[in-house]
């Protein structure tokens, strides 16, 4: 699915909800329905990184987000944040949306640590660099390797290292994050923007599902 990009805009203008507007709650509660929208809204990068090959890692995630989804809307009242939702749906002896929570969460992990090894690796080298210090291909395969590797089985683990090698070069990913007139300056802004409130939200998460409170 291509991904259009509006004059003088960048992908984050096409985001029907960033994570920068998914609230937590002072009792560390994020919000249940603005995550699942951000983490849709999310998968469409993978739609920019232009092969057939991450069709399996977009899937996989909205298949999870869908996980999640069906326990609101059959328990909406115990569903208002994450944490909650869990909570209820253990005390019920299912764990079905709960661990589609954990994988959802391993694959937002995964995009979060690759877009962060790319902007660490490359501090202060323009989005169009033809030769920057490390190719987005690696950031990809390293964040894999962190991530999600760990928890696929031997039969996933082909499908997944094929989108990895499938990551265009840096400076044609970032290109296809603007449209026409749009400052590639200000794409590292939005960027590190979006993805400090990404990463808070999946610290979050992790502590949580970490905790005894998520086991099942």
């Amino acid at each position: 699915m291509a991904v259009s990009i509006p004059a003088g805009k960048t992908w984050f203008d096409t985001l029907k909800k960033s994570f920068t507007d998914v609230p937590i709650g002072s009792d560390q509660g994020i919000d249940t329905s603005s995550f699942l929208e951000a983490s849709e809204a999310t998968t469409t990068l993978f739609d920019l990184l232009g092969s057939v090959a991450f069709t399996p890692v977009k899937n996989d995630m909205l298949g999870n987000v869908k996980k999640v989804r069906e326990r609101q809307l059959a328990s909406p009242g115990t569903s208002e944040n994450l944490q909650s939702l869990c909570k209820s749906e253990l005390a019920s002896k299912s764990h079905k949306a709960t661990e589609g929570l954990l994988w959802l969460v391993r694959g937002l992990d995964f995009t979060a640590q690759a877009l962060r090894a790319d902007l660490t690796n490359n501090a202060g080298i323009a989005v169009n660099e033809v030769k920057p210090k490390k190719e987005l291909a690696d950031s990809f395969r390293d964040a894999y390797k962190n991530t999600l590797a760990p928890h696929h089985s031997f039969m996933v683990k082909p499908i997944f290292s094929a989108a990895m090698s499938a990551t265009p070069y840096r400076k044609d990913m970032y290109a296809k994050m603007l449209g026409d007139g749009a400052s590639a300056e200000s794409l590292y802004g939005e960027l590190e923007k979006w993805l400090a409130a990404l990463e808070e939200r999946i610290t979050t998460l992790k502590t949580f599902l970490a905790s005894s409170e998520a086991k099942w």
